[in-house]
């Protein structure tokens, strides 16, 4: 899409745009970047999470889990700890149920930060370790199915060549 379109379709609608893809950012959970598939077919939001234990903090459900925040690798792994928020029912693209916990936490895109509901899910086997499904971005964003990364892509840290 060009930018003149890109353009005049935001001052028609005032929402920004953002591709099929696209690197966010969880600040509360230590996640600087991680590559989001941007869903419209799918409700929900979901993280890819595994060895999950839950633990009880200040008479509240929480819920300790790491993370492989790069696609098809697992050499990085983030801690993380957020608040159960509920537990619930959620049907896979294969049409197989089950309940996951859903966690609140913020999200960072096109410099825009703001709170979604994330179930937790070990999504090894899946192209993306995250979803956005449409509850997460709708009235706040237009999605271009044909442009990937519109807000960029993180920069990779270089590593020193050996002699």
């Amino acid at each position: 899409m060009t930018r003149i379109l890109q353009k005049e379709k935001r001052r028609r609608t005032g929402l920004p745009v953002i591709g099929w893809r696209e690197w966010i950012s969880l600040p509360d959970l230590g996640i600087e970047s991680i590559k989001a598939k941007v869903d419209t077919g799918a409700r929900s939001s979901s993280l890819h999470a595994y060895d999950l234990h839950q633990f009880e903090r200040d008479n509240e459900k929480w819920i300790r889990f790491k993370v492989h925040p790069v696609q098809r690798k697992t050499r990085e792994v983030v801690v993380a700890e957020a608040r159960i928020f509920e537990f619930r029912s959620v049907r896979s693209s294969s049409g197989k149920a089950s309940l996951r916990p859903v966690i609140v936490t913020n999200i960072e895109l096109l410099g825009v930060s703001w709170p979604v509901e994330l179930t937790l899910a070990n999504r090894d086997e899946m192209g993306f370790r995250m979803l956005l499904g449409r509850e997460a971005f709708r009235r706040r964003f237009l999605v271009d199915a044909g442009k990937s990364y519109y807000g960029g892509k993180p920069q990779q840290v270089k590593k020193p060549k050996s002699v």
